[in-house]
């Protein structure tokens, strides 16, 4: 491989959109590389961790195609050590990759190309969908934070994605609370569901620009692929059966509390800085026309907060973890949300009022 004065920031740019799943310290050491192709006028770059896989390119002048692979922090960090307005040089020495920069001259060792796994990607597509980039950002902002991360049941860590008739479904639940949100899309399906796993949907919200520019969904035989601009993401997906998430979101609730998202943001901010820090509790006293927040911790400390609200039916005193709640209220933009209560020990729902296309569903405390 030899690449010739390359700006500094186009070989960055798809090294940092790859590098992100790259682990130090891997059983297989190749995988701590990220392959090098040079097919035509692109140089590719794929990295891999044997369940996800990301390739991005930039343009190159054409030459004969070859491949190898080097250490892909390594050489991320020289360029990113670098000067913004450099050029670079990359040429394959034997066993050795010389990168030049001006003055500087850098030697990493490399792998064999061949000997790099890849993802084989499924030939069956059972359904495709396109979106515009900052459509579906927004959409997994809404969702992802409630995946679980270490789980023993391990369909709860990921995000299960489901397309039916012309609309798209993400839903993620950690067992403690569920975050679901719907948006049409064009065409009509028959009902596909994959479960993502969490690295995957992180690295896809990290790398989605907030533009309008498409991103392809192809649902493939045991496999996802996301399409757009110069990067695609294969991702294995999770085999096991989602909770049956209808039957966890309420409905037939008859206390129904309309609040300021920001309003109500603010004062569980500063209602939590005097919370339990393991326990995290916040106690809501819904009365007529009024909710009072209240958190207290084991140093005998209390933040009270009162709000007006419309309200008129029954008194209602609940307790939730308030960490489950700002975890959403930031996420959200919308100026208004909905509070939906049933008894004390039911979970209470949140909405967005006049839309039917976002609800999170929040499990009670015992305080």
């Amino acid at each position: 491989m030899k690449l010739d004065k390359i700006a500094r920031d186009e070989l960055l740019k798809p090294l940092s959109s790859v590098s992100g799943i790259v682990e130090r310290k891997h059983t297989l050491p190749i995988l701590s590389n990220v392959l090098l192709e040079q097919k035509e006028q692109r140089l590719w770059m794929t990295a891999m961790d044997m369940e996800l896989q990301i390739s991005a390119y930039c343009e190159v002048p054409e030459a004969s195609a070859q491949a190898i692979t080097v250490s892909a922090r390594k050489l991320q960090d020289l360029l990113r050590a670098l000067p913004d307005d450099v050029d670079v040089s990359l040429e394959t020495q034997g066993s050795k990759m010389l990168v030049r920069a001006g003055r500087s001259r850098f030697h990493l060792q490399t792998l064999p190309a061949a000997d790099y796994p890849r993802l084989t990607l499924g030939e069956t597509q059972q359904a495709s969908i396109t979106l515009p980039k900052k459509v579906l950002k927004s959409l997994l902002r809404q969702v992802e934070f409630a995946m679980a991360q270490q789980d023993i049941r391990y369909y709860l860590n990921g995000m299960l994605w489901v397309i039916d008739q012309s609309a798209v479904q993400l839903v993620a639940t950690d067992g403690h609370r569920l975050a679901w949100a719907s948006l049409p899309v064009s065409g009509v399906f028959t009902r596909q569901e994959v479960i993502l796993p969490r690295k995957t949907v992180m690295e896809l919200g990290k790398l989605l620009a907030d533009d309008e520019s498409p991103v392809t969904l192809d649902i493939l035989s045991n496999q996802v692929r996301f399409h757009f601009g110069s990067t695609e993401i294969i991702s294995k997906v999770i085999d096991g059966k989602f909770p049956d998430y209808n039957r966890v979101i309420p409905v037939g609730y008859t206390r129904h509390v309309e609040v300021s998202r920001a309003v109500f943001l603010a004062a569980l901010q500063r209602a939590a800085i005097l919370s339990n820090e393991k326990v995290r509790g916040v106690h809501f006293n819904l009365v007529k026309d009024e909710i009072k927040i209240i958190c207290s911790n084991n140093e005998q400390e209390e933040a009270e907060e009162q709000l007006d609200v419309q309200y008129s039916g029954e008194e209602l005193s609940i307790g939730f973890n308030i960490t489950y709640l700002l975890d959403m209220l930031q996420r959200l933009t919308s100026e208004k949300v909905m509070l939906s209560f049933g008894n004390s020990g039911d979970s209470a729902l949140l909405t967005v009022p006049g839309q039917h296309d976002y609800k999170y569903v929040v499990m009670p405390m015992r305080l």
